[in-house]
């Protein structure tokens, strides 16, 4: 019976250790995360046009991130 409260101790331990707060990017790393070739697009302004005409002719509106209703009016 001690064998299964140690060991239901020790896997509590083990598993409130984990739960500990730790920020995913440490300060250092945030520059990097900064540099212009970390975006998504090359263009952000052309690629914004491009996905406003998609969302107006396939009536997708709010399907590029945007918000909107799917009606297809602007």
């Amino acid at each position: 019976m001690r064998c299964i409260i140690r060991l239901v101790l020790l896997s509590l331990s083990i598993g409130l250790s984990a739960c500990s707060i730790q920020p995913w990017v440490q300060s250092h790393e945030r520059a990097q995360l900064a540099d212009p070739i970390m975006a998504f697009e090359a263009h952000p302004v052309a690629t914004r046009y491009i996905n406003h005409v998609y969302e107006a002719r396939e009536a997708a509106r709010g399907a590029e991130g945007s918000a909107g209703g799917g009606c297809g009016c602007n």
